[in-house]
């Protein structure tokens, strides 16, 4: 079974030592016993040999002799302290001089330890453990300082530590990136170099009011202040402050974090919105302007007709169905429901062609092939190519009762009777106007009559095709099955009812539009 002891020992680490004396008897007696222990060796015989080996090999350990020709061991020692080093390297001073006072010199001139000669090898052995101990403890301290310290200097945040009289202590290397200054330039400043006005001149007394007990401002918490670089140029820092006690000291630790992109970023939302705004103000007024023209072509009187029941419903703001309605001079009623390409303005745009034709003809008392071949030649003339609108066109005179219909694109038409039931269908028989050039059989219409008072029913797609939840469509049957049995002034309600019933709430993905027209036969 092994010794815990010598578990122990091989875990020390081998010295490099410096060993000093102008005796060479002695310097090889401990050579010998020093390698026997499994450290290296450099030796010097005086004490300039000494301090020039002791630059050149940065050993571990120094065994200094004091009485020696050139230079003595203590001035050695002391330049040896002179030169700052990042880590302690323990000074043994051996010597056959045992009187206190040279003691008490050796440990004022640097020495850490004092052995007489001659050399009791067991204790020496002994010490050699001792320092062993302590070196290994340096050397994980020190290694453990070196990993803090390289993720100190590889977050991207800049971290400064301050006491209470706002002295920088310590700094990462952040906080060069941030402000363009060295750490060496930045430690034992002032911390208020890193701060412009009025900022500058503030600080010194916020700290000072704070370490005398004064109220935190920033303590605990992060806020956005204003940093200055050394270029005298500044930007936006998020900065958060924690107070430490260390070797009853009071110190300030800074986390700064740049945050100039974040802020760029904030001010271009901020105009994206700005500019939304305005975009979506000139947007409005824009529609308002459009939607009174566009009310001014389609809400007129003439749809107040007694003969008349209509609904129409946008999918959009803009409706790309309209129906329009006039008399003629002569009393014969002239009515049309038409539905354009899309939705929405652009939709809606594409019908004003048709309304103004329309409305412009109709009060003549014009025949109705004349008035679709007219508003077929101007959306030729006027619309791009793919822009077109479907239209079922229809002519009813009273007196005679007769009509004439004319359908280019839009569902199938049917007269109902007083029971709602269907007494004559009427299909679609030509293209929609806008796409072909007008010729003798695009000008064909359908002639009708009646005997019996009864009702033509004229609708868009997008009312059959309106579909809820489930995926299923409204449907002609749907349209017919709203209007059986219901007196014909309130057909156009009960279908907007159903309608509603059956989309239960999912808007409708076209326009949706109905016209009834009146047949009487008084």
């Amino acid at each position: 079974m092994s010794n815990p002891a010598n578990n122990t020992k091989d875990l020390l680490p081998a010295l490099r030592i410096l060993v000093v004396d102008d005796n060479r008897t002695n310097l090889q007696i401990l050579q010998v016993f020093l390698r026997k222990l499994g450290h290296g060796t450099i030796t010097a015989e005086d004490g300039a040999q000494a301090v020039a080996l002791y630059f050149e090999h940065k050993p571990d350990l120094v065994l200094l002799d004091i009485m020696m020709p050139v230079m003595d061991g203590f001035e050695a020692a002391r330049r040896i302290r002179a030169q700052s080093s990042d880590h302690w390297v323990p000074i043994v001073f051996l010597s056959a001089l045992d009187r206190d006072e040279h003691l008490v010199t050796g440990l004022e001139a640097g020495g850490d330890d004092f052995m007489s000669k001659p050399i009791n090898f067991v204790v020496l052995e002994a010490k050699m453990r001792s320092m062993q101990r302590m070196l290994l403890l340096q050397r994980q301290a020190t290694e453990s300082l070196r990993r803090v310290q390289a993720i100190s200097d590889n977050v991207l945040d800049g971290i400064v530590t301050i006491d209470t009289s706002a002295t920088i202590i310590a700094c990462n290397a952040s906080c060069e990136r941030l402000f363009g200054w060295t750490q060496e330039e930045m430690l034992g400043r002032n911390v208020k170099m890193l701060m412009p006005e009025p900022y500058h001149s503030e600080h010194d007394t916020y700290i000072s009011n704070y370490v005398g007990g004064g109220p935190p401002q920033i303590m605990g918490y992060g806020r956005e202040v204003v940093a200055l670089r050394k270029n005298g140029t500044t930007f936006p820092m998020e900065l958060g402050v924690t107070e430490i006690h260390h070797d009853n000291q009071r110190l300030f630790i800074g986390i700064i974090s740049d945050i100039s992109e974040r802020k760029s970023s904030e001010q271009q939302l901020r105009e994206n919105a700005e500019e939304l705004r305005r975009y979506f103000e000139e947007t409005e007024t824009e529609n308002r302007l459009a939607r009174e023209l566009i009310d001014r072509q389609m809400l007129r009187e003439s749809l107040n007709d007694d003969q008349l029941k209509y609904l129409i419903s946008p999918a959009q703001n803009f409706s790309g169905d309209v129906i329009a309605a006039c008399r003629s001079r002569q009393g014969k009623l002239y009515a049309l429901l038409a539905d354009a390409t899309g939705h929405g303005l652009t939709a809606a745009i594409s019908t004003l062609p048709v309304l103004t034709v329309f409305y412009g003809m109709t009060p003549h008392g014009a025949d109705l092939f004349e008035v679709i071949g007219e508003i077929n030649f101007k959306l030729i003339q006027s619309m791009p190519v793919g822009r077109f609108v479907a239209v079922t066109g229809v002519s009813v005179d009273q007196k005679t009762k007769t009509g004439e219909i004319w359908i280019g694109g839009t569902p199938e038409c049917f007269l109902i009777g007083v029971d709602g039931k269907i007494i004559q269908r009427f299909t679609p028989q030509h293209l929609p106007l806008g796409i072909i050039e007008t010729d003798a059989d695009l000008l064909k219409t359908i002639t009708f009559s009646w005997d019996k008072p009864c009702q033509l029913v004229i609708y868009s797609d997008g009312l059959i095709e309106a579909t809820n939840r489930a995926g299923e469509q409204f449907g002609e049957e749907g349209l017919l099955a709203a209007m059986v049995d219901v007196s014909p002034h309130l057909r156009h309600e009960s279908v907007r009812s159903a309608l509603a019933a059956h989309l239960d709430g999912v808007p409708a993905h076209d326009d949706v539009s109905l016209l009834l027209i009146d047949c009487p036969v008084a």
